[in-house]
This record gives C-alpha cells, structure tokens and sequence, in this order.
C-alpha cells in the first residue's frame, strides 16, 4: 500500500497525463522554481559561458552529479528531460504538455560544459520559431515544478510518454 501512495504522490508531482494539445506555447523557462529539498549540492554550479561578441550567447549545458549518476543540467541549475514520444529531434510536445514540460531554448548555439559531449549538442526549430536544444538527437525539457538542483521526474510517465534525465553520453539514465 505504501509503494502506491509514493507512485501516486510522484506521479502527482510531475503533471496530470492529460495529453491535451492546445495552442503552441511559448514556456520558454522553467516555473519559478521552488528551494532546494536535501540541500545535497549535487546540482550544478556553473553559468552560462560567452561566446564571440557578434553573436548570441548560447544557452549552457552542463553536467552534475545525481541520483542517476552524471546527468545534464542547463541554466538555473535546473535538470533536463528527454521524452520517449520523441525519437527524433522533431519537438511533440506542445500545449498543455509545454506548460508541464517547457523546452529548453536558445538563442544562439548552445555551449557545452562540464561532461557535455558538443558533437551531441544541436537545436531544432518549433512550430512558433524559436531554437529548441537538443541532445544526441532528441529535444530537452526541463521540469516546470522542480527547483534548482532537483531530479523528481525522471522515469516518470505524463503526457504519453516516460521522461527520461540524460548522461553525458546522449542515453537515458538507468
């Protein structure tokens, strides 16, 4: 009985599986993330690096240790999903599913650190137009309802699909 309660209680906290399909959403961050809850310091630390001064900065992707082992991270310290229901890098998730799960944008090339792989690091273009980061091939979301420096959703299904915490090299975390 127990083991349900905790299923149910994660299940709560990472979104309904409404699948619902509204309007394109822009969702381009995460929600405004709540405190950390062990205080481990096992998220990252690091910012943003610059890039040449003609163009944008790119967003930064990084990697830390985690339950999961040596995850990807991106700004805010914040962890990043890849969802089943995408094998490709063409982005599924919109509407509802955006909001639960907002993609992880750029506006110029995204930057590796840490761990992070470059020749795994690409974008793809939204349906709204802007820059989604990928890795090994697939799209990235972060979690709207996470905190910096929090993993609650990984292995987790809403939306249709498992969401997944990526390792450096492109796979979904065991």
């Amino acid at each position: 009985m127990a083991g349900v309660l905790v299923l149910a209680l994660v299940g709560v906290s990472c979104g309904s599986d409404d699948g619902g399909e509204a309007a394109d959403s822009p969702a381009d961050s995460p929600a405004s993330p709540t405190a950390t809850k062990d205080g481990s310091g096992t998220a990252p630390t690091s910012e943003a690096t610059t890039s040449e001064a003609s163009e944008p900065d790119g967003t930064a992707i990084t990697t830390a240790a985690s339950d999961y082992g040596e995850v990807l991270w991106g700004p805010g310290r914040q962890v990043v999903y890849i969802w089943e229901q995408e094998p490709s890098s063409t982005p599924e998730c919109y509407g509802d599913c955006a909001v639960a799960w907002p993609p992880v944008l750029t506006e110029g090339e995204p930057v590796a650190e840490g761990q992070v792989d470059a020749g795994l690091l690409g974008t793809t273009e939204r349906r709204d137009g802007s820059t989604q980061v990928t890795y090994n091939g697939h799209p990235l979301y972060y979690y709207a309802h996470e905190g910096p420096g929090e993993v609650e959703c990984h292995n987790v299904a809403t939306h249709g699909g498992l969401w997944w915490v990526i390792t450096p090299d492109g796979e979904r975390a065991a």
